[in-house]
C-alpha cells in the first residue's frame, strides 16, 4: 500500500461501456492501495465494478443503454436533456444511499451530473475522470456557443435551461452556469493521450492532467493468437454500440477476403449474425466480440469507428488505423488521428471495399506512418497511465 492512510473515495458513473471502461483500472489501483472505494452505478454494471474490489452502490437510471442507441434521438437537445432528467431522479437515491457514509473525495465521469452536486452538499472535493477530450481556452466561443445558439432560442431549449438553473439553485450551486457545469470541472484527470486532444496547447494544465490510456492487462478478457502463416493481421471493429452495419462488414470481407498474406479478425457486435455476411473466405474469422487490446498488440492495421477507447488503444499499440466514425465525438477523433499521420478518415458513405483496401494498404506500406505511430506510442507510455492517475487522485484527498 502506497498511501499513508485509508480513505473513502466515491466514484459515480452511468451504465455505458465507454464511460466505465476508461477509468476501471484507476479504481482497481486505488483499491489495491488500500482505499475503500464505493462506486455508484446501475445494477447492470455492478459485477464489472465489483471485480475491481470496489463496492457497487446501485441506483435506478432512466438513461438509454448501449442496447438502444436510437433512443438518443437526432437533435442536440435529445442528447443533453436525458442527463438532466436522469440526474434529477437519481440524486435523491444517492443522497439516501450515502447518508451516514459520506466519502472524503468524489470521483465522477463527465456524464454523472449528481456527483458535483453531492460533493458540494458534503463539502468534499470533486474530481472528473474524463474519458474523452476536454474544453480548451476559447472552447465555449468557438464550439459550444455556435452549436447551441439555435437550441437556446427554442422553447424546448429555454425550458431545459430554466429547469437546469432551478435544479442547481435548489442545491446551493447558484454560482455554477449550466453550460459550464459538465464541461468545466474544478479538477479533471483526463484518461486519453494528449495527442488526441484538440488545441492541447490551450488546455489549462492547472485543471486538466493528461495521463493517457489506463488499460491494464485485461487478462480476464481472454487472449488471441496470431495464426501461423499470417503475414499481416487486420482488426475490424465498430465498438459495442453502433454495430448494426451488415453492409459495411460485407464490404470489409470483399476488400480483404483472400487477399494474399492477410488475416482478418472481424468483430460484428450483437446486432448482426454471421449468416448475413454471405460466404466467408478462410482468412476471415468473425466474432460478436473479441479481446480488442490482445488483438491490436499483434495487428498490423485497424479499421475502427474511432471511439475514444479504440482510438487510444490503436495509438498505444502503434497500429495504423482507418477511421470510419459513426456518431458523436468519433468524427473529431477521426480527424485528429488523420492529422497525427497515423490514420485515414473514411466517411461511412465512402467505405467501399476498394476505398477500404486502398487506405489500409497505403498505411501499412508507408514508413512515415510507422515512424509516427512509434513516436506517439512512446509518448503515451511516458504519460503515466494508471499509476499516475491514482497518484493525482490521492493528491486531492484532504489531509494527504
Amino acid at each position: 500500500m502506497t498511501s499513508r492512510k485509508r480513505a473513502h473515495i466515491a466514484m459515480f458513473s452511468i451504465a455505458a461501456h465507454g464511460h466505465v471502461n476508461p477509468s476501471i483500472e484507476v479504481i482497481r489501483e486505488l483499491v489495491a492501495r488500500g482505499h475503500r472505494v464505493t462506486y455508484a452505478i446501475p445494477a447492470s454494471f455492478a459485477s464489472k465494478v465489483a471485480a475491481t474490489g470496489a463496492e457497487p452502490v446501485t441506483y435506478t437510471s432512466t438513461l438509454p443503454t448501449d442496447d438502444e442507441p436510437e433512443a438518443w434521438g437526432t437533435e442536440p437537445i435529445d442528447n443533453i436533456e436525458p442527463f438532466l432528467n436522469d440526474a434529477m431522479q437519481v440524486l435523491p437515491q444517492l443522497i439516501e444511499a450515502y447518508e451516514g457514509d459520506e466519502p472524503g473525495l468524489v470521483l465522477h465521469d463527465i456524464t454523472a451530473y449528481p456527483a458535483p452536486v453531492l460533493a458540494h452538499r458534503w463539502g468534499v472535493p470533486a474530481v472528473s475522470l474524463s474519458p474523452n477530450l476536454v474544453a480548451w481556452e476559447g472552447y465555449e466561443e468557438e464550439v459550444a456557443e455556435p452549436m447551441f445558439a439555435e437550441l437556446k432560442a427554442s422553447e424546448r431549449g429555454k425550458a431545459y435551461y430554466a429547469r437546469f438553473r432551478a435544479w442547481l439553485d435548489e442545491h446551493g450551486m447558484s454560482h455554477i452556469d449550466p453550460d459550464r457545469f459538465a464541461g468545466r470541472p474544478r479538477r479533471s484527470i483526463v484518461l486519453i493521450p494528449r495527442a488526441l486532444q484538440p488545441h492541447a496547447d490551450r488546455v489549462d494544465e492547472s485543471v486538466y492532467s493528461f495521463v493517457g490510456a489506463c488499460q491494464g492487462e485485461r487478462a480476464e478478457q481472454g487472449d488471441w493468437k496470431r495464426p501461423a502463416g499470417a503475414e499481416r493481421v487486420l482488426l475490424v471493429s465498430l465498438g459495442s454500440t453502433f454495430t448494426k452495419q451488415p453492409g459495411f462488414y460485407r464490404e470489409c470481407v470483399k476488400a480483404f477476403g483472400d487477399l494474399p498474406g492477410w488475416h482478418v479478425v472481424l468483430q460484428i457486435g450483437k446486432y448482426v449474425e454471421e449468416s448475413e455476411l454471405g460466404d466467408l473466405p478462410a482468412n476471415v474469422e468473425v466474432h460478436h466480440w473479441v479481446p480488442q487490446l490482445a488483438v491490436l498488440r499483434q495487428a498490423d492495421a485497424f479499421i475502427t469507428h474511432a471511439g475514444a477507447g479504440g482510438s487510444q488503444e490503436g495509438l498505444a499499440t502503434g497500429t495504423p488505423m482507418v477511421a470510419v466514425p459513426q456518431a458523436v465525438d468519433q468524427f473529431g477523433n477521426a480527424d485528429m488521428l488523420q492529422a497525427l499521420g497515423v490514420a485515414r478518415h473514411v466517411p461511412m458513405e465512402q467505405a467501399t471495399a476498394q476505398t477500404l483496401r486502398e487506405a489500409v494498404l497505403a498505411l501499412v506500406d508507408d514508413p512515415e506512418v510507422a515512424a509516427k505511430a512509434a513516436e506517439i506510442r512512446l509518448g503515451m507510455a511516458a504519460e503515466g497511465g494508471t499509476k499516475r492517475a491514482a497518484d493525482l487522485v490521492e493528491a486531492e484527498l484532504p489531509g494527504f
